[in-house]
């Protein structure tokens, strides 16, 4: 068994458990847990006094994405073997069609980009960003098997690239409900973002401090409370990108308190830093923060987030990891609306949350475990393929030393992009070892990776952990119709001289007549 691997003295941590055990990999699989398995010729890995956990999952990823007049540096070799390194060993990319593309042209068109070059697991996303008749049929079509979709993306934002109205909205969550593909959505309001950019420019604010001024929170947290309703009303399962927000995380709340299926994914940024960064003096500082929505103006907003995260009122963590490198940031020198929109974080996600999660005591690795991991692989159907260590699961696997620390930065960092925003943050929890398809892809600070290594995840759609309570709401929330019997002819009252009429006396010094008909 010269390609196995024993995972020994380790805590094996799960969504549900914690426990002692070693773990034995063969031929990309998981095929023991136990204590004491013995396997000669395996590659032995000492995890004394660390975690052993699943390899974690990016929801929300936008590698080498065409936006804004650039392309996002980071391509689907660079931001895959910096996600190894960090200890996610798949990602969830998006494929987003143009205006005047199609689903379809547009699947193919990820496909050649990513599967050359992945070097850990992939699946894929599909936005819609036009709606007709025959983008629905496409919709149908990608959720079989050869294309393996089971999500779709709607822009709420990005007025006249990306952005779909309400109507198409609804027509498009109706679909999804009918072909059981999940919603996703950017909740924001994109015909008063556009309005608002225009009154700055011509106040003369022209920075980065724009972008935030013209996408205020209160625009988040109403989109995100109208997507919930329409969702609602299409009965059909919504999942809300990158929460940025307090009042984003409470009308998520709210809506599942009333028993509406909706998830929130807060990403790595907003639970790391704050908009702050916006008012810098430094421009270009300033700049590589611009994403949208916006990171919040409030500091006290990524605890907040952690909090909801840590009691299961937002579910996992994505990035939103779409990098534009200083050069390209300066097209909005002069304009902030032409600033391209997007951050890093596929390497850092999972120290970002272990420091602000379980280090500071908000969450317990197991939540960190879900967070990060399970969660995804539930809602979009691979579990306990992925998000687990079992016997049978991928051996996706990271061996997590809780007490090491690093200090984040640019220049120790894996990604394409020539800066981080979490530079010169000391994280606790660090990834030491990871195994990607059974094999050891990171180890003693080095990366050991080929292009192409990744496979394609096909996600079956109608997942039971998104869609059981909706198909039975199906059968109660039927629409009524009131039987009646048919309605006869009135004919009109005929007035004959035998009627008589009555008439009031008028009192002396006048009055008004009532007649009563």
């Amino acid at each position: 068994m010269t390609d196995a691997i024993l995972i020994k003295g380790g805590t094996v941590v799960n969504d549900d458990e914690m426990v002692k055990a070693d773990v034995l990999v063969q031929d990309g699989k998981i095929v023991a847990v136990g204590p004491d398995l013995h396997c000669e010729g395996a590659t032995l890995v000492d995890a004394a006094g660390r975690l052993v956990i699943p390899g974690g999952i990016d929801p929300h990823t936008h590698m080498q994405l065409p936006f804004m007049g650039e392309i996002a540096v980071d391509d689907f070799y660079s931001g895959t073997r910096a996600a190894l390194a960090g200890g996610t060993t798949m990602i969830i990319d998006f494929v987003i069609p143009a205006k005047d593309s199609t689903p379809l042209k547009a699947y193919k068109q990820w496909r050649d980009w990513a599967d050359p070059k992945v070097c850990c697991d992939y699946a894929l996303s599909m936005a819609i960003t036009t709606w007709n008749d025959s983008v629905s049929k496409e919709m149908a079509e990608v959720t079989k098997p050869e294309y393996g979709i089971n999500s779709f993306k709607f822009f709420l934002a990005y007025k006249g690239v990306f952005m779909v109205h309400d109507d198409e909205f609804y027509q498009g969550m109706l679909q999804c409900a009918k072909i059981g593909g999940m919603a996703r959505v950017h909740a924001e309001n994109g015909p008063v973002i556009a309005e608002k950019a225009k009154e700055l420019l011509s106040l003369g604010v022209t920075g980065p401090e724009g972008h935030t001024q013209s996408r205020p929170e209160e625009l988040e947290a109403e989109a995100t409370n109208r997507a919930c309703v329409l969702a609602s009303q299409a009965n059909c399962p919504l999942y809300v990108v990158h929460v940025m927000s307090k009042g984003a995380a409470r009308a998520i709340a709210h809506h599942r308190q009333r028993g509406a299926v909706v998830f929130g994914e807060p990403i790595a940024a907003g639970l790391g830093t704050d908009g702050s960064h916006y008012y810098s003096d430094d421009w270009l500082h300033a700049a590589r923060h611009v994403m949208s929505p916006p990171l919040s103006r409030d500091p006290s907003t990524p605890e907040a987030l952690m909090r909801l995260l840590a009691c299961g009122e937002l579910h996992l963590v994505g990035t939103d990891n779409c990098t534009f490198n200083c050069q390209q940031k300066l097209a909005g020198k002069d304009d902030f609306t032409k600033i391209p929109n997007g951050v890093n974080g596929v390497e850092d996600r999972m120290a970002i949350v272990w420091e602000r999660g379980v280090h500071r005591g908000i969450m317990d690795p197991m939540r960190f475990v879900a967070v990060t991991s399970s969660q995804c692989a539930k809602i979009f159907n691979m579990y306990p393929r992925k998000g687990r260590i079992a016997v049978g699961s991928d051996a996706d696997i990271v061996i997590w030393n809780p007490d090491a620390t690093k200090i984040i930065s640019k220049d120790t960092h894996h990604q394409a992009v020539d800066y981080n925003i979490f530079e010169g943050q000391t994280v606790h929890g660090v990834a030491e070892v990871t195994i990607s398809r059974g094999k050891i892809v990171w180890q003693d600070q080095r990366l050991s990776v080929e292009a192409g290594a990744g496979k394609f995840v096909s996600l079956p759609p109608y997942c039971p952990y998104v869609f059981a309570a909706c198909q039975q709401r199906e059968k109660v929330i039927q629409p009524r119709s009131v039987k009646r019997e048919p309605i006869a002819e009135i004919e009109s009252l005929k007035i004959t001289d035998k009627q008589q009429t009555t008439k009031s006396k008028v009192p002396p010094g006048g009055g008004s007549q009532i007649s009563f008909a």
